[in-house]
Parts: C-alpha cells; structure tokens; sequence
C-alpha cells in the first residue's frame, strides 16, 4: 500500500491554478533580469497594497533562505535573536541563521502552542550585556505559529513594544501568514507593530517555491540584493519568484485558499476521535496519539509526522476536500 500524504503538510500538493495562469503569463517575451523586470515590480507593488505600507520587497526560493538572510540582516555575528523554542528557526533550519550570519545566535524562550510568554520575554530583555555571551539585538515572532494557533494584533504588541523599547529588531516568519490573516489577523497592522523585516510565506499558500521579503524598514534594503546574490537567491529569471504573488493577490487567492485550508482543519477536528493538543486556528490538528496507535494509522495508508512536543499533526491545504477530511476521519474512527 503506498503512503497517503494529503495531511503530512501544507507543501505536499502542487500549486494552485492562479499561481499557474500567472506563471504562464510571465513566461512571454524578454525581460530584464534579476527581479528589475515588470513582473517582479507589479507583485512588489500588490503586496505594499495588501500591507497598506511604502516597503520594499524581494522575492527568494525558500522559507529557510528568506529567514536566515533576514535574521542576519537584523543581528551582528556577536549578537542574538530571540525566538520560541520550538520556531522554525531554531528547530528547522540546520543552523541557517548562524551559518548566514556569520555566527548569529539564537536564544529560544518558552511559552504555549508556539506563542512566546511575555514574562519570558521580559528576563530575556533584562538580561544585562556580558561580553562573554551573545546579547539580543532581535526578536523573531511567528503568525500562524508552529503549532497552528494565532497572535492577535494586539498579542503581537505586547511583545514587539517592549523588544523595540528595548532597541531590539522584530523578524516576522510568516510562512503560513495567509492562514494567520484569514483566521482574522489584520495584516495591516505589520507597519505599526513595529515589524522591520516580514516573511510572506508563498510556498504553503499554494504556490510553487517562493517568498516574499518584506524590508518595513527601507534602510535593510542598502545592499540586500548583494545579501542575496552571495546566499545564491538573487534568482536570474526573477519573475518566475515574482508572478505566483501576482496571481494569489490580484484573485485574491492567497487569502480565500487559506480560509479554505482552515475551515478544513475545523472540519478535521471535528471528526477527531483522539484529543485535541493546541487550538484550531489555522490550518493545523495537533492531536494526541500514542505510538502503536499512530504505527497503525501508517499502516493503513495514512502518513503524517510527530511533531517536536510529542503531538501528532495533521496538516491541510489549499486543495484538501471534504471528502479527504470525512475518509480520514474514517480512517482515524477505525483504530
């Protein structure tokens, strides 16, 4: 029997029919190279519009690349970010960020379902600097978290306004931010939160391989682009990294395919005969399942992996069906 990995992941499907009719479209002619053609400044020019914000942006392959490459814009090779212990970044990179960084720190705090505690956060940033470890000169916050669940705007300030009291930088990975804004995130409230770099996330959209860089902070974008050429992302044919965005925000798909993912991990919690671990927010079901249990459900076709705090996680995504949800909820019913 092969494996089933419709609910493994949100980048286990193809790309959505916009990302493919827009990706079609760019494909005509000859233009500049680089990301200084049309279409890289038209999908630059929808996402100030979604921010409601004069930002610069760039586009790169990979989530790894687009957080190591902005964290070490952030922080000097002596210093640190600050993040959640269990963040992409300090669990899912392999050590992107110190290796672009040049030996950029990390320092992980604790806190609920991804969301970093604010008494945490307020004895890391009491911390007095020693110059015999790596002081924090940034905080990395994640919407929608590793587990699913949803800063609010006003959560998110309560942990950017004392970081930028404290003269830190802020790093958004937004990597399924589209889910975060169709649980009700208002993303145009990135700019005052203080936010200088954001991470729009492409490639768990429904997208084929891209993010978009969000520089809230224009002076980052002083040699960024040669930031990039040296990590390997400053792409020659920019504007196949550039027209998905075309197509998920002028439709307005990158939203209305993530309220359609969501509403799928609800229906998917509904059916869950195993207990629910973390809040269904987004798109993710953290359930709680013992071993030989989940040995089982491999066995009958299902695949989906145990996540960092012994969790089971059941992804959807812009292309999961009812009927997928109802089969695997059958499934989940049999064991």
């Amino acid at each position: 029997m092969s494996a089933r990995y419709d609910f493994a992941s949100d980048n286990v499907v193809g790309a959505m029919p916009e990302v493919m009719a827009a990706l079609a479209e760019a494909n005509a002619g000859a233009v500049s190279s680089y990301g200084t053609d049309g279409v890289s400044a038209r999908a630059a020019d929808l996402i100030r519009t979604l921010l409601d914000a004069d930002a610069e942006v760039r586009f790169v392959a990979s989530g790894t690349a687009a957080n190591a490459l902005t964290l070490a814009a952030l922080a000097a090779p002596h210093e640190a970010v600050l993040c959640h212990e269990h963040s992409h970044v300090a669990t899912d990179e392999t050590g992107a960020p110190g290796f672009f960084g040049a030996g950029v720190g990390l320092t992980p705090l604790p806190g609920a379902s991804g969301r970093i505690r604010l008494e945490a956060l307020a004895r890391a940033l009491a911390e007095p600097d020693v110059s015999h470890h790596q002081s924090a000169a940034a905080l990395s916050l994640t919407n929608a978290t590793e587990y699913g669940v949803v800063y609010s705007s006003a959560e998110m300030s309560a942990l950017t306004g004392p970081a930028k009291a404290a003269g830190l930088k802020i790093h958004l990975d937004g990597a399924r931010l589209s889910n975060a804004v169709a649980a009700g995130f208002d993303i145009t409230w990135l700019a005052s939160l203080g936010i200088d770099i954001a991470v729009l996330g492409g490639t768990k959209a429904g997208s084929t391989p891209t993010e978009a860089i969000v520089l809230f902070d224009r002076a980052l974008a002083r040699r960024f682009d040669a930031r990039l050429k040296h990590a390997g992302q400053l792409v020659s044919k920019g504007r196949f990294l550039a027209a998905p965005w075309i197509g998920m925000l002028e439709t307005g798909a990158w939203t209305a395919r993530a309220a359609h993912a969501n509403a799928m991990a609800k229906r998917l919690a509904e059916l869950m005969p195993f207990p629910i671990a973390h809040a269904v927010e987004a798109n993710a079901v953290f359930v709680t399942i013992d071993e030989p249990t989940l040995a089982r459900l491999h066995a009958s076709g299902w695949f989906v992996y145990r996540f960092i705090d012994g969790s089971v996680r059941f992804m959807c995504n812009w292309s999961t069906t009812a009927e997928m949800v109802d089969e695997l909820g059958a499934a989940l019913a049999a064991l």
